[in-house]
């Protein structure tokens, strides 16, 4: 039987960005394990049918010894595995399970560019990404391989970098998004208007930026409008602290939601999405989502964030670290009720064509058949 084995770094990431892949596959008679540190739900993945194995990593760590205990348990399940197929989601994951497939022998590697991070958010890389971009372009000098990029930018890193030639790439915008589980909804008649950020509360994914932003716009509409925060905290201990982040929202006109489970019905009973993130994303998932919904965006030029809206048609483009510009840009659509609804149509237009689930899965499985 063919055997695929998906390394992602988390349990609750692989059910919310990757299961739909992991499913058709086993359909298409794949024998599927998952790689994964169990977060607690561990049952849900196999409740699928679907078998797991822990994976020893810290997902936001730099510690040494934790790398390459992580790097050393993936050589060692690999050299049982040679004949497998292996996808690798996010950076961290390319970087020791590419260094340890290509020691194995693994017979094809697949590689989900999802992001590059704050490491790679500046345009003078430092030694440490320098230092990765060599063991990448070691690793990748191997027969069978794909990587898969969610936008041209982290593509054109690789290539220029000489990483992957261009006939190994794949591009697929994002992680998808079921339309039919995320349907099209009007705006919704509550006259407090609901402007929703969902992301882990880190500074690069623009929270302080939204709250800054809030701030200004108080005096003008509180009790009219609510921000929702919705995340959880990162476990990096250089990411805002639970008692920051209660300093600065009041639970009224700014709330923090903490981590949730019920996204898609937050995003029905909200009126905007607002995502101002400075981080090197790959597609937000979140954004995708908010299209699907038919929400209208604001968010950065910055990469992957721009490929979700086509500014002044689904939502608006602002720079990074700008306050007053995000401001400006949510007071246009607090004021207009006509704007979001037509920004929220043309969003849902946009899904349709660029971000179907369908089509990721499809590609996938395609990638895959061809290794």
């Amino acid at each position: 039987m063919k055997e695929l084995l998906m390394i992602v770094n988390e349990d609750r990431f692989f059910l919310s960005h990757r299961k739909d892949i992991a499913m058709a596959a086993q359909k298409e008679g794949w024998s599927v394990t998952i790689i994964c540190k169990d977060t607690g739900q561990r049952k849900d993945v196999e409740a699928l049918g679907l078998k797991m194995v822990e994976l020893p990593i810290n997902p936001t760590g730099t510690n040494l010894r934790q790398e390459l205990l992580t790097f050393w348990f993936l050589l060692k399940l690999y050299r049982h595995h040679k004949d497998a197929i292996v996808h690798h989601v996010g950076m961290k994951l390319i970087l020791w399970g590419g260094l340890a497939a290509k020691l194995a022998g693994i017979r094809g590697v697949v590689n989900a560019v999802s992001g590059l991070g704050v490491l790679f958010s500046t345009d003078h890389l430092s030694l440490m990404a320098k230092g990765i971009l060599g063991i990448l372009r070691f690793s990748h000098h191997q027969k069978n391989i794909r990587d898969i990029f969610q936008n041209n930018e982290d593509e054109q890193l690789f290539i220029h970098h000489r990483i992957i030639q261009p006939q190994d790439v794949v591009f697929i915008k994002g992680s998808g998004v079921d339309l039919d589980t995320y349907k099209y909804t009007p705006q919704p008649s509550n006259p407090v208007i609901k402007i929703l950020f969902t992301a882990r509360m880190l500074k690069e994914k623009g929270v302080l930026i939204l709250i800054e932003a809030a701030n200004i716009l108080r005096k003008d509409y509180e009790g009219r409008v609510e921000f929702l925060l919705c995340g959880g905290l990162s476990n990096n201990p250089k990411a805002i602290q639970k008692d920051e982040l209660e300093q600065l929202c009041d639970g009224n006109y700014i709330q923090w939601l903490g981590f949730r489970t019920d996204v898609r019905q937050l995003l029905i009973n909200s009126h905007i999405m607002a995502f101002p993130s400075y981080y090197r994303e790959g597609v937000p998932r979140s954004l995708i989502e908010a299209c699907a919904i038919g929400r209208p965006i604001v968010t950065t030029h910055s990469i992957g964030c721009k490929d979700t809206v086509d500014d002044g048609s689904n939502g608006f483009l602002v720079p990074p670290q700008d306050p007053v510009a995000l401001a400006e840009k949510l007071r246009i659509l607090i004021e207009h009720p006509e704007l979001r609804e037509e920004m929220g149509k043309n969003g849902r237009k946009k899904a349709e064509q660029e971000f179907s689930l369908n089509d990721v899965v499809r590609k996938h499985i395609d990638i895959y058949q061809s290794l």
